[in-house]
């Protein structure tokens, strides 16, 4: 299938998910068995695309040592206080083989649902780790050249250049010619299996970062062209999304990747800092064309222990109709605040919030149903009076179809009541989708007030 230019994605942890399916059911599911009804509440109106996260063979290695490093086992019983020993299958991120784990059905299983995802016109996104792999994983004795080692032989483990390393994983060379030939055959060897691949910490293979980090000189050639290279002779229509941090998005897009996490978003955002988020739209509406919107994921806490509920929707307002990719994380339409670590397979019990969820797909299937995010977007200005400078708590956007529709967001992300006004002239009438469709005469410019974190979505009728 073709993907959208701005398609929503909706990550699942598959271990945690295919649990609670098999607990309700009384029986093992796996991929290949998922039932209708399952597939029907991670699919709502507006969902482009799945990401099953963490499908791959988890090494029994790398889960030993995760259960040996205290501060990763005082963070399990943190998230899961009942924790059992079957709770921890180790990390999605130490990869022993890019097979599908036999207990989630292996790769036939993973052939089933991605056909049925194909049924409801949805695309399958999985995981590829261009860093590290496990310690057990066939390379570490096949292919040592593969490999960084230290002056005594002995395998590094992975990092980046900023934290202590991982303890359960060991350090690939993005430097080496044989690892790059081999790491261009394992991405096309998952593109073959999905129809898109997020790519973990996508900037630690890059000339300019992995050079810092193990001081070495780096190739004519940047990691990233070489081996998007040999992918797109094989699989050009697979979309590559990376996981990105310092600043390195625009680099990212440059070397290949369709999307590229947008960090400096979620963090202005969660910081409920309007004129950062302000002045980070701003920049080139191509730019952020490319960009993936989160407001949770499986590394960054839920939501709503971040920011107020009200202010939690006004930020998935923000999010649903901004430019770009979106992300969003299964359990936060449910109100959930726990993230359980990504090497647990159980998370806690707690009470889900049914409004709640029925609001995220209502605003994600007005979002699609409207085509609220089609055509030109542009940044609008509020603009207040001598008297009144609340203005600078209003975020504001429109968008522009070629048909000449028009769509204008407004959000007061703060917890004071706000006023302005919006150089947008409407010469007909306009309604509020958000408010049960109220109808508006045709006004220039447009005033807007708002209460603590309100919201106005507007088109014209």
């Amino acid at each position: 299938m073709s993907w959208p230019e701005a398609p929503v994605i909706y990550e699942i942890n598959t271990a945690v998910w295919l649990g609670e399916l098999s607990r309700a059911a009384g029986r093992p599911v796996t991929l290949a068995d998922i039932p209708s009804s399952a597939w029907h509440a991670v699919t709502p109106a507006g969902v482009d695309a799945v990401w099953l996260m963490g499908v791959w063979e988890r090494s029994t290695l790398g889960l030993a040592m995760a259960n040996a490093h205290p501060g990763l086992r005082a963070s399990f019983h943190e998230a899961l206080p009942d924790l059992r020993a079957e709770d921890v299958l180790g990390s999605p991120y130490c990869v022993r083989r890019y097979v599908v784990a036999e207990e989630f059905g292996g790769d036939e299983g993973l052939a089933r649902a991605r056909a049925e995802l194909a049924a409801r016109g949805v695309r399958l996104v999985l995981d590829y780790v261009p860093n590290h792999v496990a310690p057990d994983h066939p390379w570490v004795t096949e292919h040592p050249e593969f490999f960084v080692r230290a002056e005594n032989g002995e395998l590094e483990l992975g990092r980046d250049p900023y934290f202590p390393a991982w303890p359960d994983v060991v350090q690939l060379d993005a430097f080496s010619p044989a690892l790059r030939t081999a790491a261009t055959m394992t991405l096309a060897s998952v593109a073959a299996r999905c129809d898109g691949i997020r790519c973990d910490m996508a900037m630690l293979v890059t000339n300019e970062v992995f050079a810092r980090t193990w001081n070495k000189t780096p190739p004519s050639l940047d990691f990233w062209p070489e081996v998007i290279g040999g992918l797109r002779a094989q699989h050009p229509e697979t979309v590559l999304i990376a996981e990105a941090y310092w600043d390195m998005e625009w680099a990212l897009q440059l070397q290949g990747f369709n999307f590229c996490y947008d960090k400096r978003l979620y963090d202005r955002i969660v910081g409920q800092d309007v004129q950062g988020v302000r002045d980070h739209l701003r920049a080139d509406p191509v730019y952020q064309s490319r960009l993936l919107r989160f407001l949770e994921n499986q590394d960054e806490p839920r939501i709503l222990s971040e920011l107020g509920p009200e202010a939690a929707k006004a930020a998935a307002l923000m999010i649903a109709t901004l430019p770009g990719a979106t992300l969003w994380h299964e359990g936060q339409f449910e109100g959930r605040r726990v993230r359980p670590p990504v090497f647990l397979a159980r998370r806690p019990d707690e009470p889900l919030d049914d409004d709640l969820a029925a609001w995220y797909r209502w605003l994600l299937a007005i979002v699609a149903d409207h085509g609220v995010r089609r055509g030109d977007w542009s940044l609008i200005e509020a603009e207040g009076w001598p008297d009144n400078q609340s203005c600078q708590r209003l975020l504001a956007w429109e968008w522009i179809t070629a048909d000449g529709t028009r769509h204008v967001v407004v959000v007061n992300f703060s917890g004071q009541r706000a006023q302005g006004l919006l150089p947008v002239g409407w010469q007909e009438r306009f309604t509020d989708l958000l408010d049960g469709g109220a109808v508006h005469e045709p006004v220039s410019p447009l005033y807007v007030e708002l209460g603590p974190w309100e919201c106005h979505l507007f088109v014209a009728a």
